[in-house]
């Protein structure tokens, strides 16, 4: 189910049934105050949702301490299979953080966990899995249009009106300007390091100084768009 879709699936994974009854409740008041169509399935232990799983959920929440598999141990079994779904993890163990995001955990949320924290870190979520769908871009080359997922775009360039697709296809240039690119693909996680180069931050590999390495590239970040070019690759990653 992963792609296109109408709604989301997202799976609850807690051992406490008022635990499960509390986030299954927050996500449909979340789904009726911005107008989702989410679809919950619910799952009392880490043995429930690994046996026979299946890649269908865009969401889990997980609750890290349960008595047969915890959260943790079923992260590390889902992220065999399915390197997508967006973890979420729901603890009083603050600890357990830096394991998390040896199986890209996206976030974490501490119990007693209230509304509005919850709904900041679902938005965030949603935003990760949209980021993970990818955009279809069209190019309109002189030999006629391309089509390139953004998924596939390491940064964009721009140069003398010129603008430069670094792609996983090669490199491609169309006539425009890089802040209708920049537009386009805001809620998709690209963002300037400098007014020349609009970088996809899933292939930030490093940060050196003022220099960001960009799927083996060496990109300048200048003053003027460091502080939030850092922020943008810090709420990306989770951290």
């Amino acid at each position: 189910m992963k792609g296109k879709q109408i709604m989301l699936h997202v799976g609850i994974v807690e051992d406490e049934a008022g635990s499960r009854k509390l986030l299954r409740e927050m996500i449909e008041k979340y789904a009726l105050e911005n107008q989702k169509e989410i679809a919950v399935r619910e799952f009392s232990d880490g043995t429930e949702i690994v046996e026979n799983y299946r890649p269908d959920y865009d969401i889990l929440l997980l609750d890290i301490e349960m008595p047969a598999m915890n959260g943790m141990e079923a992260a590390e079994k889902i992220r065999e299979s399915d390197p997508e779904v967006v973890l979420v993890f729901i603890t009083n163990m603050a600890q357990y953080a830096i394991k998390g995001y040896q199986v890209d955990a996206l976030d974490f949320i501490l119990k007693p966990v209230s509304y509005g924290t919850f709904a900041m870190r679902f938005t965030r979520a949603i935003g990760r899995v949209k980021s993970r769908e990818g955009k279809r871009i069209c190019l309109n080359l002189p030999e006629g249009p391309r089509w390139i997922d953004s998924r596939k775009v390491y940064y964009v360039e721009t140069q003398n009106r010129m603008l430069w697709y670094h792609t996983e296809e090669g490199v491609f240039s169309v006539r425009g300007a890089l802040k209708d690119v920049q537009k386009e693909l805001e809620s998709w996680h690209f963002e300037k390091c400098n007014q020349c180069y609009l970088v996809n931050l899933k292939y930030v590999s490093e940060i050196r100084k003022n220099i960001v390495l960009v799927a083996g590239d060496e990109l300048e970040i200048s003053r003027r768009n460091r502080n939030t070019f850092l922020k943008a690759v810090t709420d990306y990653l989770g951290e």
